[in-house]
């Protein structure tokens, strides 16, 4: 006490700004982590398939007459309006046959005329009473005959003019050209497959699902298409056919699924992820990292760090561990939506430290 009272002012500062500068060096400072935000689901993964996108509707065409592929004027790809010209054939025995028919129908035609004429004669020499009926009855008779020849051949030229319309293959619908069947030069039969075009207007996702996955297929399936290059495409579906059996040699049946809604990323042949869920009580999908290590291994008794929001002071709480899958881990009660959770360096923290986020490490 008689030194505190004797010592000079200027000590007394000192020991005080001393002791200050001592209590700052030992303050831990705020120590930056990763750390994920808290997003309740409630739908549970059952599975995940390939597939990719495919057209409703595809029809293969054919030329209507036989004949040698001339050319072909679109490429597998292309987008083809309806009408348009998609291949030829050489129509040079159709245009023989058109014009044969033409020269019977103009002999049939020239027939006919004299027909006409002579059934005149006969009926006006009948009605001055000069002719026998045998004569105008026999004019009458050919008059008919010629005619129904002149309709046959009529008939014949309009065919051979179909024939040689069908050597120019036209599409019915707008659509896209899938695969190419036949090339230039080769001989056809009519009806034989030549190409297939696909309508892009009607879109479905196509994939494999394991037999045995059928069989306890969830009565509440969710199906979500998810585009492979691009994870943000995504649309709901549902199931429009199931082949009625398994293919032998992959044992999986042939799912096509509706889209609810056509993105316009998810084109024909986009490869895609079908994603099929369930309803499921509400849970959290987290990096496994966020379990504490002591506790990792019990899942009945799992812990995490949760940052508060206003202190960015850190603190542990048990969770629910429903399921692990790999590298995430499916938390069930304990956890908030929105909440932030330590995801890297869990092992390192202590009750109330302090933290801080860096910008771009929450997942």
């Amino acid at each position: 006490m008689m030194l505190l009272r004797t010592a000079p002012l200027w000590l007394l500062l000192a020991l005080l700004l001393g002791g200050c500068k001592d209590d700052k060096a030992q303050a831990p400072a705020p120590r930056p982590v990763l750390y994920s935000v808290v997003k309740t689901e409630q739908q549970a993964t059952v599975g995940r398939y390939a597939g990719s996108i495919e057209a409703r509707y595809e029809t293969t065409v054919g030329f209507r007459t036989n004949g040698r592929i001339a050319s072909r004027t679109v490429n597998v790809g292309d987008k083809v309006a309806k009408g348009t010209l998609l291949a030829t054939l050489d129509p040079s025995d159709q245009q023989n046959q058109l014009r044969a028919s033409e020269g019977q129908m103009a002999s049939a035609n020239a027939q006919w005329l004299e027909a006409q004429a002579d059934a005149r004669r006969q009926q006006e020499l009948f009605d001055r009473g000069v002719g026998a009926k045998a004569n105008l009855d026999n004019a009458q008779t050919r008059l008919k005959t010629t005619r129904a020849s002149l309709d046959q051949t009529a008939a014949d030229v309009q065919q051979a003019k179909d024939q040689v319309g069908y050597t120019r293959l036209l599409s019915d619908f707008d659509g896209v050209v899938t695969t190419w069947r036949a090339e230039i030069g080769q001989v056809v039969a009519a009806g034989q497959e030549v190409l297939t075009l696909a309508r892009p207007d009607v879109r479905e996702a196509v994939f494999d699902l394991p037999d045995e996955q059928v069989a306890t297929l969830p009565a509440n399936a969710r199906f979500t298409v998810i585009s492979q290059l691009q994870s943000e495409v995504q649309a709901a579906a549902h199931i429009r056919e199931m082949a009625p059996q398994a293919d032998a040699n992959t044992r999986s049946r042939r799912v096509r699924l509706t889209l609810e809604q056509t993105p316009e990323e998810l084109r024909l042949g986009t490869t895609i992820y079908v994603e099929l869920s369930s309803q499921a009580s509400a849970h959290s999908r987290l990096p496994a990292s966020v379990l504490i290590a002591q506790t990792s291994q019990d899942d009945a008794h799992a812990k995490v760090w949760v940052i508060d929001p206003s202190s960015q002071a850190v603190s542990q709480r048990q969770v629910q561990v429903l399921e692990r899958q790999g590298d995430q881990v499916l938390i069930g009660d304990g956890l908030k939506d929105g909440e932030r959770v330590v995801r890297a360096g869990v092992n390192s923290l202590q009750p109330g430290q302090i933290v801080t986020l860096d910008a771009g490490t929450g997942q």
